[in-house]
């Protein structure tokens, strides 16, 4: 049945829940296995996730249409799996099975327990006689270990129908310990005049919604070619469920419990989808998704959610002047338990570097109306400055070491030196953040606007700013961070070169961005 707004928000849909049994053995399900397939069953790729020093998740869906009576009869898969220490597979390391499971899709998770920190290994699946492209991971090194570097790239925001993922294949070529995924993975809705690829659907409601806008974008050799070459962390933004939604609050009609049943289904199939571990029991609109990866004495990294929890857009959202609503103190973009969770990490780190991954940009962006007011955009950190500023405190009386800010969501790529008063210019630096462009959002995008001097001007601790899309990576030490903005000048074509279009460092103990 195709779903209008009208009648999604008439009737509501109910979605099944996530499962805990989804990390089970096939044996332990008494799941079926299959002879044969009647086709590729892989063709989505292959993926890992969440690297701990002893363990990653390796992640595949099955094709549906390949499994035969199996899927007419709704029963659990069972899949196989090998993982060694080189691509050739001359020495199998360790095989093993897993359930795919009808009730998400027959996707398959599989928590690999037992690795050895710090190293790369490589796995494959197989059932009915076909087996996946090979994909390579690699888990962080030993707590108390002290490597020599890192390398990482991030990146968010990949509208399918603006652009091709060719910054993408780009991220696989750089063969980096570890992808950071920003948010924005996917659109639920229809957007833009020259789009040069199309949606299966304007815009998307249900659980099998949201199933066929994830099997659109995982189709994507590039995206595959992305998750094949490196262990990734993931979080989502907005657009995974509904553009700007704020917890329990849409921007549109949508009632409260209606866009809870909505992200409920985003929920789900976010997890279907992702190389993603989670706590057990986590179902329906309820998922927590914030959570620590450590790498060594070198970094640790928070990973937010600064969608789920937030109270509303202040003043009706957008670019606005102050109101009542904004000055507000009590409201929240991360909501206290994620907050004093974070708060206690930043306390408590003694990493070289404490990175908080997460979604909208924590620098201020001021700009000026015609009176000359001052104006915010009320969907990132400015529209929430009480948080803002309890954060920078935190971190200030904390003396946390080397604070450091990744930053998604606004198709464009800025480093912004973070202020304790944003006021003050020259206040004391606090942090370093580094916001990343977008993959594909916004189309083509340029170097610069007619707006660039000028926001520049008014924003002093904007060190730099450029509109174009790409990716970041970065490289870090225990003396030295370096983040190397990668750009392309097209995506509306495929294939295009990739190049470093800026690089900025930040010196251990002295926060603040330094162009390389």
């Amino acid at each position: 049945m195709a779903f209008t707004r009208r009648t999604f928000l008439r009737q509501g849909i109910h979605f099944t829940t996530l499962l805990a049994a989804s990390t089970l053995s096939a044996s332990a399900l008494g799941a079926t296995r299959l002879a044969k397939v009647s086709g590729n069953p892989f063709y989505l790729g292959v993926a890992s996730g969440d690297p701990r020093p002893d363990s990653v998740v390796i992640w595949t869906r099955l094709a549906r249409e390949t499994l035969g009576n199996t899927l007419s009869r709704n029963e659990p898969v069972a899949v196989d799996y090998e993982i060694a220490e080189t691509a050739s597979f001359a020495t199998i390391y360790r095989k093993g099975n897993a359930a795919a499971l009808p009730e998400l899709g027959y996707s398959v998770h599989v928590d690999l327990q037992g690795l050895s920190p710090g190293k790369e290994y490589y796995y494959r699946w197989m059932i009915g006689g076909e087996v996946s492209t090979v994909g390579r991971t690699k888990t962080a090194p030993a707590s108390d270990a002290s490597p020599e570097n890192f390398r990482f790239g991030f990146a968010s925001c990949q509208q399918y129908e603006h652009g091709y993922f060719t910054a993408l294949d780009h991220m696989a070529n750089e063969n980096f310990d570890l992808i950071v995924h920003l948010g924005d993975y996917i659109y639920e809705e229809t957007w833009g005049a020259e789009n040069v690829r199309h949606h299966n659907a304007p815009e998307i409601y249900t659980l099998d919604d949201y199933r066929a806008r994830y099997e659109l974008y995982k189709k994507d050799a590039d995206l595959q070619a992305a998750h094949a070459s490196a262990p990734w962390a993931v979080t989502w933004d907005d657009h995974e469920v509904d553009d700007n939604y704020a917890n329990d609050i849409a921007v549109d009609e949508q009632t409260p419990e209606q866009l809870l049943i909505r992200r409920a289904a985003g929920y789900q199939a976010f997890y279907e989808f992702m190389p993603i571990r989670l706590p057990s029991g986590r179902q329906g609109s309820s998922m927590q998704i914030y959570r620590p990866l450590q790498f060594g004495t070198l970094m640790d990294m928070t990973i937010l959610d600064t969608r789920q929890y937030r109270s509303d857009q202040a003043c009706r959202d957008g670019m606005k002047t102050s109101c009542d609503q904004h000055r507000d103190l009590s409201r929240t973009l991360l909501g206290e338990a994620q907050k004093d969770w974070l708060f206690r990490r930043l306390r408590n780190s003694e990493a070289t570097w404490n990175v908080m991954a997460q979604q909208v940009m924590m620098g201020r962006l001021l700009r000026r109306n015609e009176q000359n007011e001052e104006m915010y955009l009320m969907d990132i950190w400015d529209g929430y400055p009480g948080e803002r500023d309890e954060l920078l405190a935190g971190l200030k009386e904390a003396e946390t070491p080397n604070p450091i800010v990744l930053t998604g969501d606004i198709h464009s790529n800025w480093v912004n030196n973070i202020l304790s008063d944003f006021s003050q210019e020259n206040s004391e630096i606090i942090a370093t953040e580094f916001v990343g462009t977008s993959i594909t959002s916004g189309g083509d995008g340029s170097d610069t606007t007619s707006t660039t001097a000028q926001t520049l001007s008014d924003n002093p601790h904007v060190k730099f700013y450029n509109r174009q899309r790409g990716y970041v990576s970065c490289k870090l030490s225990k003396d030295l961070w370096q983040s190397d903005y990668k750009v392309l000048d097209k995506v509306s074509e495929p294939g295009h070169p990739i190049r470093t279009r800026a690089s900025f460092v930040v010196e251990a103990g002295n926060p603040g961005a330094l162009e390389a």
